[in-house]
């Protein structure tokens, strides 16, 4: 495609690739930036599910498919992370992807079974290396984010709780409830109303920065372990080669919704942080998660396969 030719892009639907099943936060997610991109530019942006191997096989068909800007990726932390977790995945998460936009943040809130004797993060570590290998932690399956987010935790705090794998977030909560674990790092999207139930107890939250739904709950650096942050992300990607223009007119878009106050203001209703970056931005993070992770899931001996 050209850039005289770009300059009326889109001229019809644009596939967007989602690596995950239907229901998920990163599927949730795309479909709200589907809408606001088709009500910005006027044309569709239908989701295609692609699941699969933690995302590797969407991601995958995107890496491959043309490089027109008919086709793109929209997901999350599994592009950074599957590549340290699988002994070798079928793309490079940079050397075949254009960056879009780094289209929003979704906070874990560290959240304890109300039985735990723990009600700030130093108390929380303290009773770790009281009782190491004796608090476990509930994550949505190994290499998910909650697991990594407690992976991290682990290794900043020099403690060794141990996590307990579950098949997607909704057992993980009820692991968490019944008592079968003590704790978990639950997205923001699930933690809000089970906190503000008094179900769970909100320690603090994964973010550098507080929780507009939770102002009052500290974050997990504040609390002692400095520089801690881990979030899920959602973000835009397109096939390597996409014309420039075409991507520079998609993230202006997006960082117009992004800023939009209806946008932020219901985003962070779900615990979800707008962002819309600037493409450089989201390059220097997606490159800065990838080693970043590796250390991590080196560290805790993490493995998908």
């Amino acid at each position: 495609m050209s850039p005289a030719a770009a300059q009326g892009y889109p001229t019809g639907p644009v596939r967007v690739i989602v690596p995950f099943p239907p229901g998920g936060g990163v599927d949730a997610m795309g479909r709200f930036l589907s809408q606001k991109l088709y009500d910005s530019l006027g044309k569709t942006f239908p989701i295609e599910n692609r699941s699969g191997a933690n995302g590797n096989i969407g991601t995958e068909l995107a890496a491959k498919a043309p490089k027109d800007g008919y086709t793109l990726l929209f997901t999350g932390a599994g592009l950074v992370t599957n590549p340290s977790l699988y002994t070798k995945v079928p793309y490079d998460p940079v050397r075949d992807f254009e960056p879009i936009s780094l289209v929003a943040l979704a906070p874990n809130v560290l959240v304890v079974h109300p039985s735990l004797p723990a009600k700030s993060v130093k108390e929380l570590i303290a009773l770790a290396k009281a009782r190491p290998r004796q608090v476990l932690f509930a994550g949505s399956g190994s290499g998910s984010t909650p697991h990594l987010a407690g992976e991290l935790f682990n290794t900043l705090a020099k403690v060794e709780m141990v996590h307990v794998p579950y098949r997607g977030s909704g057992p993980a909560v009820m692991g968490l409830l019944s008592g079968e674990a003590s704790l978990s790092f639950l997205p923001a999207t699930n933690a809000v109303q089970l906190v503000k139930s008094g179900r769970l107890r909100a320690l603090a939250v994964t973010s550098l920065t507080r929780l507009p739904a939770l102002p009052e709950l500290p974050t997990v650096s504040e609390s002692g372990l400095k520089g801690y942050e881990s979030s899920q992300w959602y973000g835009l990607l397109a096939p390597a080669g996409t014309p420039a223009d075409v991507l520079n007119l998609l993230n202006a878009h997006i960082a117009k919704i992004m800023q939009v106050a209806d946008t932020k203001q219901r985003l962070s209703g779900e615990g979800i942080v707008a962002i819309g970056s600037s493409r450089e931005q989201f390059g220097t993070y997606i490159k800065s998660e990838i080693a970043k992770w590796a250390k991590v899931i080196k560290q805790s001996g993490a493995k998908v396969d």
